[in-house]
């Protein structure tokens, strides 16, 4: 129990963070052994280890801090930075990682864990011990990515959650992202969500100016769609008639 104490107060630790606590690799391996047996820790992953309450006798860090700290460059993304947030619709058994380390998906505690590529300059912030996108980049990677991970259904009702976005630190995403089916796809989505957003006709405009000139599907795998002329796609007939159909046809892909 010696190092106990300083190790619930971070909350986790690395097999190489507890060596250079105790000096040895020997002693280090010794600790995590006795802990484990004694349930004062679990692992996590190899090398990664969390300390659990004695209190409650269930890990001190949520999924989301565990997520976060996985790397040193890991931050929380795309729905699971939603649910941080409070906008999520409903929670996913799944914990979103942007890390540029690659790890394959995990399960850990009944959350599986599982790596997104993450992409040069998305804004971060620091809760606490926790790294997550920011609002604004949460939105632009989910709409970026919804096929992969959350289904437009489930993104269109985060986004109806929000109370607000700014649009210039939107613009700033996308001009980070530089991909013309984005613009397309912001453009179109937030034309058809302005009674929540506001956004300027300037916004539109910028969208595009950067759109891509080819006619593409917002959904790869759409039954009923009407083309969209001014953002060159084809969509629902309806965006927000989508949250109304539940589940079913418009879910994610993969």
């Amino acid at each position: 129990m010696k190092h106990y104490e300083n190790l619930l107060e971070k909350g986790y630790f690395t097999r190489e963070q507890l060596i250079e606590i105790v000096g040895t690799a020997g002693a280090a391996n010794s600790i995590i052994y006795d802990y484990q047996t004694k349930g004062l820790i679990e692992k996590v992953k190899r090398d990664f280890y969390v300390v659990i309450s004695l209190e409650t006798k269930q890990p001190v860090l949520s999924r989301y801090q565990i997520g976060s700290n996985l790397f040193e460059d890991a931050c929380i993304t795309h729905h699971s930075a939603f649910e941080v947030y409070g906008y999520g619709s409903q929670v996913f058994y799944e914990c979103f990682v942007a890390t540029d380390k690659r790890f394959s998906d995990f399960e850990y505690d009944g959350v599986v864990y599982r790596r997104v590529e993450r992409k040069p300059e998305i804004e971060v912030i620091q809760q606490g011990n926790m790294r997550i996108t920011s609002m604004e980049q949460t939105v632009v990677d989910s709409i970026r990515d919804f096929e992969k991970i959350a289904g437009l259904e489930e993104v269109i009702r985060c986004m109806m959650l929000v109370p607000g976005l700014s649009e210039q630190k939107v613009l700033a995403c996308l001009t980070r992202n530089d991909n013309g089916f984005l613009y397309q796809k912001c453009g179109y989505i937030f034309e058809e969500l302005k009674e929540e957003f506001h956004f300027s006709a300037e916004f539109f405009v910028e969208c595009e100016a950067h759109s891509s000139d080819a006619r593409k599907y917002l959904m790869k795998e759409s039954q009923d769609t009407v083309y969209c002329e001014r953002w060159k796609l084809y969509v629902p007939p309806s965006l927000k008639g989508l949250i109304d159909k539940g589940v079913g046809d418009y879910d994610a892909i993969g």
